[in-house]
């Protein structure tokens, strides 16, 4: 198949290089890097996957509900606003 790239200048200077060193064409190196990088790639879609264990951070202060997240913010943002706006009688 044919088709057009576009490759970061310093990449293309690594394969260049290899195709030099290896007497190969740049684009056979172009096409064997691609293929050990996508047979890495399932190796790694393998693995195993990390999971954040939760801890305890202790008490919300004031008894906010943090499920209302948003409520809360607007609550705090509309408290500052009134306490910027006492700072400036």
């Amino acid at each position: 198949m044919r088709t057009t790239l576009t490759i970061e200048d310093g990449i293309a200077s690594q394969l260049q290089d290899v195709a030099r060193r290896s007497g190969r064409s740049f684009n056979a190196v172009v096409n064997e890097t691609l293929r050990v990088g996508l047979q890495r790639g399932c190796i790694a879609a393998s693995a195993k996957r990390y999971r954040v264990e939760p801890a305890a951070m202790g008490d919300v202060a004031g008894q906010q509900d943090l499920d209302q997240a948003l409520h809360l913010a607007d609550q705090l943002e509309g408290q500052e606003l009134a306490r910027r706006a006492q700072l400036r009688k």
